[in-house]
C-alpha cells in the first residue's frame, strides 16, 4: 500500500532538504576547502622540513660556513619541532589570510593596491588594545567571560576599521578613480603615514604610551595550555584565533557568494560599465567592499595583537606586507587564493623560524627573506599566483 504525503509532509521535506544543501554548499564545503589548504600547506612545509633536516643532520662536527654547533642532529630537532611548528604556522596563516582578503577583495574591484591596509589593520589592533584597557580600568576585565572579552574587542575593531575604511575610501580614493593608477597608489601611501602618525600621536596623549601590551596576562585563560601529547601542546589563546579565522573566512564566502550584495560586488568586479547599466549602484558596492575588507582587517588586528600580545603604531607595516605577499602568492584578487596564500607564508615563516636557530651565522633575522625567495621562486614559473587566471585586458 503506498504512503500518501500531506502537503505539510512535503512542505517539512523540501525544508530539510533546503537547509541540508544549504549547509552543505556554505558551511562544509568551505571549511572542508580551508582544511585542505592547511593539509596542503601542512604537507607541503612538513616534506620541506624532513628533506632539509636529513640533508643536513650532522653527526658532521658543525658546518664551518654556517657555524652548526656540533653534535646537532637536525632531523631528531625537525622531528621533536614539527608538530609546534605546524601549529605556529596555522595560526599566523590565518592571520595573514584574513589581512590578505582585504587587499584581494579591493583589487578585485577596483584594479587598485590599498596600501593602508595594513595600517586599517594596525588601528584594529590599537582597539582591541584600548577595549581591553577600559574594561581593565573599569575592573571587569577579569570578570567577564574571556570569549565575550575577546567577541567585544573583535566587533569592535570591526566597527571601528570598517568605518574607517569607507572615510578613507570617500575621501582619498573615490575623487581619483579617472586617474591613472600610480596616482591612487601615492594616495594610498600618504594616508597610510596619516593614520599611523595619528595613532602615535593620540596614544601619546591620551595614554602617554608607544608600546601597548595586550593585558592577557590578567587573564588566565588566555595563557593555559591545551596538551595535545608529550611536547606538543598549545594555548587557549591560538585556538581562540584559528576558530575565529575560520568563522570569518566562512561567513566572507557566505556573503561574497550567497547574498545580493556580494553579487552585486562580483558583478562590479567584472565589468564596472555594464553592472551600472543593469541598475547596480557602483559606488556602493565599492563601498562595501572597502567596509568588508576594513572589518576583516581590524578583526585580524585583534587577532594578531593577541597573538603577539605587544603592538605599537608601526606594527602594520610588516604584517601588512606579508599578507600583500599572500595575496600575490596565491593570485590577487582571488578570495581563495588568498588563503592559501596566507596559510603557505605562514608554514614558511614557522619552518624558517624553527630552523634558522640552529645556524647562529644566519639567525632568525633571515627567516623572512627565505619566505620572500620562495615567493620569488613561485611568480618566476607562475606570475599570477598559485590559483590566479590571465586575465587579457581590453585595449
Amino acid at each position: 500500500m503506498t504512503a500518501i504525503l500531506r502537503p505539510e509532509d512535503i512542505t517539512a521535506n523540501k525544508l530539510i532538504s533546503s537547509a541540508a544543501e544549504w549547509t552543505l554548499q556554505y558551511v562544509l564545503k568551505p571549511i572542508g576547502q580551508i582544511l585542505l589548504f592547511v593539509f596542503i600547506a601542512g604537507g607541503s612545509i612538513s616534506l620541506l622540513a624532513l628533506v632539509v633536516g636529513f640533508v643536513l643532520q650532522t653527526d658532521w662536527h658543525g658546518i664551518d660556513i654556517l657555524r652548526v654547533p656540533a653534535r646537532i642532529n637536525l632531523f631528531e630537532q625537525v622531528l621533536r619541532q614539527l608538530p609546534n611548528m605546524l601549529l605556529d604556522g596555522i595560526t599566523i596563516g590565518f592571520v595573514y589570510a584574513v589581512i590578505a582578503l582585504g587587499y584581494t577583495m579591493v583589487y578585485g574591484v577596483l584594479k587598485f593596491i590599498n596600501f593602508a591596509h595594513s595600517e586599517i589593520f594596525m588601528l584594529g589592533a590599537v582597539v582591541g588594545y584600548e577595549v581591553m584597557m577600559r574594561l581593565n580600568e573599569a575592573e571587569l576585565l577579569s570578570s567577564l567571560p574571556p570569549l565575550l572579552v575577546v567577541v567585544l574587542m573583535i566587533v569592535m575593531a570591526m566597527v571601528v576599521c570598517g568605518g574607517t575604511a569607507v572615510i578613507v575610501e570617500r575621501v582619498a580614493y573615490k575623487p581619483l578613480r579617472g586617474a591613472p593608477r600610480l596616482v591612487p597608489l601615492i594616495s594610498a601611501i600618504g594616508v597610510s603615514f596619516f593614520l599611523t602618525d595619528f595613532v602615535r600621536a593620540f596614544q601619546a596623549l591620551n595614554r602617554n604610551v608607544f608600546n601597548m601590551p595586550y593585558l592577557t596576562d590578567r587573564v588566565p585563560f588566555f595563557n593555559e595550555r591545551i596538551v595535545f601529547a608529550q611536547g606538543v601542546s598549545t594555548t587557549y589563546t591560538t585556538v581562540i584565533i584559528i576558530v575565529s579565522a575560520i568563522i570569518m573566512l566562512v561567513g566572507l564566502n557566505y556573503f561574497v557568494n550567497a547574498t545580493k550584495i556580494g553579487k552585486g560586488i562580483r558583478a562590479v568586479s567584472q565589468d564596472q560599465a555594464t553592472a551600472s547599466l543593469m541598475g547596480i549602484n557602483v559606488n556602493q558596492m565599492i563601498t562595501i567592499t572597502f567596509l568588508v575588507g576594513g572589518a576583516l582587517g581590524g578583526a585580524a588586528g585583534v587577532l594578531f595583537g593577541l597573538k603577539t600580545t605587544n603592538i605599537t603604531p608601526y606594527v602594520g607595516f610588516i604584517p601588512g606586507l606579508k599578507a600583500f605577499t599572500a595575496a600575490v602568492l596565491g593570485g590577487i584578487g582571488n578570495i581563495t587564493g588568498a588563503m592559501l596564500g596566507g596559510l603557505l607564508l605562514g608554514m614558511l615563516e614557522a619552518f624558517f623560524s624553527a630552523l634558522l636557530p640552529y645556524f647562529p651565522a644566519l639567525g632568525l633575522g633571515y627567516s623572512d627573506i627565505f619566505a620572500f625567495a620562495v615567493l620569488i621562486l613561485v611568480l618566476l614559473f607562475r606570475p599570477t599566483g598559485l590559483l590566479g587566471k590571465k586575465v587579457d585586458e581590453k585595449v
